[in-house]
């Protein structure tokens, strides 16, 4: 353990070196793959030296047991200090853990109503909220990609990229069939329907992870469909892209510029085809997704929302809350941390 954290700290020292080198200054690709090697590993880094300087106290505490005058006093400093090192060194099994390469990145979210018609709908435009105020509290910032907005409310499929620190590794475990039991708008004799939305959470692709070719993409310039009104775009600025090896196919019309809705289409395009590049690697790899949790598939039941009795509950892990009105707004901490805490256990079991 101690040879890895000082690997880590001989890693970190270079890294800062290298990001004030005039040499590397002018490299914008080099110093920002630099600084997201340094800030993956920095709590490591930073816990490391924390543990240095209690091994020091240690040492020191234990001269001053020699002292009458001090022994007592060193005593109870020295109790502090093993229980000090021990909380840290405990803590570096998890900071030392194989780390998800994706995990600093931005991520794109979509999210259809499924089973349920209308309310399976109108329920995809309540996880969007909820994820946007949960977004808001991380300091993060939402930019919408693609949005069908369905007649009765919410959508049947919206797309947005998520734009912060660290985003991935809390909204990963996010994918999948989110279930949700309550008395819709529309029924009249106060029954609870169930009724589902699909979540997918993709890693944003960035050139050094996948580049793509343009000459394998058809582009089509479409004219935006919307609401009408005073937003309606009239100009022919909606882009499709159609990814003719794969088949995939994207479309963009949120921007009024037809670039912008280019650019859009394009890192949209990009990141499906780096998740699909991905699922591919593990599969040839024969690499089970069971250390996960969940398969990150977006059939996989993963959560239940259940609005009588003001529950939420999330299958993969079993974990219960009775604050669903909390949850939906924006206060999802508790379960991405239940969930965050769980996976390092199976790892530290070596469940993966």
């Amino acid at each position: 353990m101690i040879d890895r954290l000082n690997s880590i700290e001989e890693r970190y020292n270079q890294i800062s070196n290298e990001l004030v080198d005039p040499a590397n200054m002018t490299d914008i690709k080099k110093m920002t793959e630099l600084s997201k090697e340094q800030a993956s590993i920095k709590e490591a880094y930073e816990a490391y030296q924390e543990y240095k300087k209690v091994l020091e106290d240690i040492d020191a505490a234990k001269e001053m047991l020699k002292d009458e005058e001090m022994a007592e006093f060193a005593k109870e400093e020295l109790n502090n200090l093993e229980e000090k090192k021990t909380s840290l060194e405990n803590n570096f099994e998890i900071l030392l853990l194989p780390k998800d390469p994706n995990d600093l990145k931005n991520v794109i979210v979509e999210i259809r109503g499924a089973a349920g018609g209308d309310e399976g709908n109108i329920f995809a435009g309540d996880l969007f909220e909820m994820y946007k105020k949960y977004a808001e509290m991380q300091g993060w910032k939402i930019d919408i990609i693609e949005e069908e907005h369905s007649e009765a409310g919410g959508y049947s499929l919206i797309s947005f990229m998520v734009k912060g620190d660290n985003v991935y590794s809390k909204l990963k475990y996010e994918s999948g069939a989110h279930r949700v039991q309550r008395v819709p708008s529309t029924e009249t004799q106060g029954r609870v329907h169930t009724s589902t939305a699909t979540v997918l959470v993709m890693p944003e692709a960035e050139e050094v992870d996948f580049t793509l070719d343009m000459s394998e993409v058809r582009v089509d310039i479409t004219r935006s469909s919307g609401c009408g009104g005073q937003g309606v775009n009239t100009t022919d600025s909606a882009v499709r892209l159609t990814h003719i090896p794969t088949g995939l196919v994207v479309y963009s019309q949120t921007e009024r510029s037809q670039i912008k809705n280019k650019e859009k289409a394009i890192k949209i395009l990009q990141t499906r085809l780096f998740d699909l590049k991905n699922q591919e690697r593990e599969q040839e790899l024969g690499v089970e997704r069971r250390s996960k949790i969940g398969t990150g598939d977006r059939s996989e039941k993963i959560r239940t929302y259940n609005y009588p009795q003001n529950r939420v509950t999330d299958h993969r892990i079993g974990f219960t809350l009775k604050q669903l009105d909390r949850v939906m707004d924006g206060d999802l901490e508790e379960i991405i941390e239940a969930l965050i805490h769980e996976d390092q256990i199976r790892k530290l079991k070596g469940d993966n």
